[in-house]
């Protein structure tokens, strides 16, 4: 598909050129059409992990990276940083908070160590508050980008921080975390994982309670890293609709991460909204393919020779075998199959930068988004349709939730943590 698309380009400039009309033109009319609709609507990503780069690169210290400067040219560059963000005429952000999974349901300090990590964002919008704002609620982000300061809010990377615990749960959307990735890479005694064996066959009781109780706060319920049975019990009891922070689509390239055709339609049905992540081996299938070849050979090397060769012999077999190239229109024929399966309210954007690989070619950091945007509009996608998919279907379907949660806490008390079989009070 995306071969025709370049072929039809290159016709287009061709008989926009021979009518008289520069192709440069042309090209400087995209450009102009992307910025009016990033002026007017917010450009959200659903999942971006720079707080993750302070905590490894320098525990949590702001002094640690200096966002102010282009950190492009670091010895190990980051993708994010204010001039990039400018650049790309990025108006929110969802910054991750992450915590490694360590055990089963997590381990003591996690807690604290997720604390910690939204303590980080407040602190860094605080010391760059000319460019970012901590925003709660979609009005405040919709109100921030207005005032030309890009929304600053908060979203929790695995179930595991909280430790099965819904106490836990509400102090930290009180903290002010505005969604919660169910699980991450490993399953929970509550969920399961999409790149973990099943361990309870979706949600347990408790994983529901979970969800209903992100209901009742306004919590966004984010599906990304859960296996399709936890996909599929999660769609069939929220109240809200759900997001996938940072997913592509299964059909185009088959890696668990991402969301097959039936949970699309499912999406669409609850107005939820699939956030498509930038990650080379979601994105294209010669590229996931490649990576399963890499990481087999990887071990048959690591089994069959010594630790002083196995740098060389692994290099020697990436030079023989090169990775296939991942574009910008790989990751269009995503948002293609998202607007033909589940239509263009259902769909996002979550690239998952500073928390992957370097990403496809023409999506490389921050400063790209337009690039994307500008590829849409030649594949015929309108205005309109550009302003649903960076920003107007997230912060409808957040609005959703937030509306949906006022009623239901007049409706229901909050849920109550239940005692350990054998403890006090049992």
């Amino acid at each position: 598909m995306k071969y025709c698309f370049r072929e039809a380009i290159q016709w287009i400039v061709i008989g926009i050129t021979l009518i008289g009309l520069p192709a440069i033109a042309w090209s400087d009319d995209l450009d102009a059409r992307v910025a009016r609709v990033l002026k007017s609507t917010p450009l959200i990503d659903g999942h971006n992990d720079l707080p993750w780069q302070f905590q490894r690169r320098s525990r949590n210290q702001l002094s640690g990276l200096n966002l102010r400067s282009d950190l492009s040219q670091l010895a190990q560059p980051t993708d994010t940083d204010i001039p990039g963000l400018r650049r790309g005429q990025v108006g929110g952000l969802f910054w991750s908070v992450y915590v490694p999974i360590r055990g089963y349901d997590g381990e003591q300090g996690d807690v604290q160590a997720v604390i910690a990590q939204i303590d980080l964002v407040k602190r860094m919008v605080a010391k760059y508050d000319d460019t970012f704002e901590l925003t709660l609620t979609p009005a405040a982000t919709r109100e921030a980008h207005q005032r030309g300061k890009i929304a600053s809010m908060i979203g929790i990377e695995g179930g595991h921080a909280i430790q099965n615990s819904l106490a836990t749960l509400r102090g930290l959307f009180d903290l002010g975390a505005r969604y919660m990735t169910l699980t991450h890479s490993k399953g929970l005694s509550w969920a399961d994982s999409a790149t973990d064996d099943p361990r309870v066959g979706g949600l347990t009781p408790f994983g529901e309670q979970v969800v209903l109780e992100m209901n009742r706060l306004g919590m966004l319920v984010d599906l990304a890293h859960v296996s399709t049975e936890t996909m599929k019990d999660a769609l069939r009891i929220t109240r809200s609709p759900v997001i996938f922070s940072h997913s592509s689509a299964w059909s185009v390239t088959n890696h668990d991460r991402n969301v097959p055709d039936d949970i699309l339609r499912a999406v669409a049905a609850n107005r939820g909204v699939v956030m498509v992540n930038y990650l080379t081996s979601y994105v294209s299938e010669p590229m996931r393919l490649y990576r399963m070849a890499y990481e087999a050979r990887e071990a048959e090397i690591k089994a069959s020779h010594p630790a002083s060769q196995r740098d060389s012999v692994l290099a020697r077999w990436v030079s023989e075998n090169p990775a296939p190239e991942v574009t910008l229109y790989d990751v269009a024929d995503h948002i293609d199959h998202l607007r033909a399966v589940a239509g263009i309210q259902a769909i996002g954007l979550g690239a998952d930068f500073d928390g992957m690989p370097p990403g496809p070619v023409g999506l490389e950091d921050v400063s790209t988004y337009p690039a994307l945007f500008k590829e849409l509009l030649i594949r015929g996608y309108s205005d309109q349709d550009i302003a649903k998919i960076e920003g107007e279907n997230i912060l409808r379907a957040w609005s959703e939730a937030e509306a949906i949660a006022q009623r239901l806490q007049q409706l229901e008390p909050p849920r109550e943590d239940q005692p350990a079989p054998g403890s006090a009070g049992s």
